[in-house]
């Protein structure tokens, strides 16, 4: 299932029903999973450790250096869980020592072409990464999020789970979990309600997220008086209270 014109590293270690395509190129210390499949023209250096079922498309380019101008040579990683799709001229970079060393791809993400993913960024699990979106180092996307075409995000940027960004959108504050945004410097447009309908979340979980909502954007309160008021009923709704735990972390001001 290795085409002859693959070059793969000695020590790389491949599980036995891996499909490498003609002309892909695996390093040393790649470590990749059962049932995974490479395209022709793929790059994958390491230290990289790819999971099971995945489907990497032609011309990705996949653990190479940070581009990052303290980066010495360091031996950090790149870790891509399973199931995921990654699209053409996709690029992920390592990590690099100033952070964790590491950078994190999770499950079952759809991240299609052109996307690129810096050193040091964390990718939760059932995200979409549509065409040319495009991570800064450090930044996190939470499980579910939407990153429309085209959409730049800032270093050390958090982008809260069942998120959405509108294609074009410029991203240099943290999103919180839930909301909507667009447009560049980016603003937040509501909350991404047909994601949560999609995702099963009940009409009165719904209906609260949509009242903290109220209080963070439409009532025209500072972030921590909007705090104070929906730590009242965050207790209430378990979406309300992981909202608030976003908020009372994040560390460069939100989207608003």
């Amino acid at each position: 299932m290795i085409h002859p014109t693959a070059v793969i590293d000695a020590s790389a270690e491949l599980a036995a029903d891996v499909d490498i395509g003609p002309y892909s190129i695996i390093g040393p210390g790649v470590t990749i999973g059962a049932r995974t499949r490479v395209g022709p023209h793929v790059v994958i250096l390491g230290p990289t450790q790819i999971g099971e079922d995945n489907r990497i498309h032609q011309f990705a380019s996949l653990g190479d250096a940070p581009q990052d101008k303290k980066y010495a040579g360091e031996p950090t990683r790149l870790e891509i869980g399973d199931r995921n799709i990654i699209r053409e001229f996709v690029t992920f970079n390592r990590g690099t020592v100033q952070d964790e060393g590491l950078t994190r791809i999770g499950d079952d993400n759809w991240i299609m072409a052109y996307v690129h993913i810096a050193h040091d960024c964390r990718v939760g699990n059932q995200t979409i990464l549509a065409n040319n979106a495009s991570m800064a180092g450090h930044v996190t996307v939470g499980d579910y999020a939407i990153l429309g075409g085209f959409t730049l995000v800032h270093q050390f940027c958090v982008i809260g789970a069942h998120s959405l960004t509108a294609f074009g959108s410029g991203i240099s504050k943290d999103v919180p979990p839930y909301v909507t945004v667009g447009g560049s410097p980016a603003r937040a447009y509501g909350l991404n309600m047909e994601g949560l309908r999609r995702r099963g979340f009940p009409e009165g979980v719904r209906r609260q997220l949509k009242d903290a909502y109220r209080v963070l954007y439409r009532e025209n309160l500072s972030l921590q008086d909007a705090l104070a008021r929906l730590r009242e009923t965050a207790g209430e709704c378990e979406e309300v209270s992981l909202l608030v735990d976003f908020l009372e972390t994040q560390t460069r001001g939100i989207v608003r």
